[in-house]
């Protein structure tokens, strides 16, 4: 069946939207770095700070959040950025400076590294075992764009999503459905799923979608001041023409879940047979873009937030409706104790 034309005029129209926020801010950020800075070592530290004080998107949420003084940052690291550095210890100080910013979607790009942030995940405590993960899954699950999927013993479904990189065609998602038919309820399983294409995860949400839905919204910078955003655009999502499931939905989530794996939940959360279960998300809800300093190293970052329907922020992670661990008794028992949470939920 064909999309409606209210569907595609959307996502052409949002599309577009995101296209013209591109081309602005590599525009301007090119001006910057090319124009104004010298190439080095503390041109390219200036055309940085400058670049992340007029485009990043969460200067002022994360001084309300854990106190950043990005005008502190800058008399910490221009001193590091002083004299005659090393490419290496350059991107070093830069790296340092960038992780002040606690933005897993914040990344510095040279030829022989990759500066970046993972501390939203590296101290917390996974609750997932590789080991259980593959006694539940067994050897015979089936496997499609990247969807390892089989029917448990209790005729409970589960799924593993395991990242949204790969393109989830609506043929494969018809398959599934039809092959969890008569379960009594389903497990989506997302943790560790560090995102990727939000169009997979949005696809995957609309067959749980009943009604276009209010599933949360964006704002665009306007101006180089750090509080100079557009309003608040609200965003829906179409219910799917395809098959869809309507029966109970358990999603487990832990610390590694962000991006677009974070924005899934953020729409999940809004379908009444959801629950999630678990972690919080590790969260990375600014949409990223890009830019390059004069010595052509290039940075990622977040430029337009995104909230959810109910305005809040989800930057640092969306809160489980049943906060459950891994135990240390249910993992020497062979058992994961977010799987059988979700078990003993979903037939309730």
């Amino acid at each position: 069946m064909k999309k409606p034309a209210s569907t595609i005029r959307q996502r052409l129209q949002a599309l577009l939207s995101r296209l013209a926020i591109l081309v602005i801010l590599t525009l301007s950020a090119s001006c910057v770095t090319e124009e104004e800075f010298p190439d080095t070592a503390q041109g390219n530290f200036e055309a940085l700070w400058k670049i992340i004080d007029e485009h990043y998107c969460f200067l002022d949420y994360k001084h309300e959040a854990y106190g950043l003084d990005w005008q502190a940052i800058y008399n910490k690291y221009n001193v590091r950025a002083r004299g005659d550095l090393t490419s290496y210890q350059l991107f070093e100080v830069l790296t340092d400076m960038l992780s002040e910013l606690r933005d897993g979607h914040v990344n510095l790009y040279a030829s022989f590294d990759n500066g970046r942030y993972w501390r939203w995940f590296e101290d917390y405590p996974t609750n997932f075992s590789d080991t259980l993960h593959r006694r539940y899954l067994g050897t015979d699950y089936h496997l499609a764009s990247g969807i390892k999927y089989r029917i448990l013993d209790d005729n409970i479904g589960y799924m593993y999503v395991g990242s949204f990189m790969n393109d989830i065609g609506e043929g494969t998602l018809d398959e599934i459905i039809k092959y969890f038919a008569f379960c009594n309820g389903l497990i989506i399983d997302i943790r560790g799923n560090g995102g990727g294409n939000l169009t997979s995860a949005e696809t995957l949400a609309a067959r749980f979608c009943y009604e276009k839905t209010l599933t949360g919204y964006i704002q665009h910078k306007t101006g180089k001041g750090h509080n100079e955003f557009s309003e608040m655009e609200p965003q829906y999502l179409e219910p799917s023409s395809r098959l869809r499931w309507q029966k109970p939905v358990a999603i487990l989530t832990n610390h590694e879940v962000f991006s677009a794996a974070n924005d899934f939940v953020m729409c999940m959360k809004c379908f009444p047979q959801v629950k999630t279960v678990g972690d919080q998300t590790g969260g990375g809800s600014g949409l990223p873009f890009s830019s390059t300093l004069p010595n052509g190293w290039g940075v990622r970052f977040s430029a337009c937030p995104t909230y959810d329907r109910n305005r809040q922020q989800v930057e640092f992670g969306i809160a489980p409706d049943y906060e459950v661990s891994l135990t240390e008794d249910d993992l020497r028992q062979g058992m994961d104790s977010l799987i059988e949470f979700a078990r003993k939920l979903l037939v309730e």
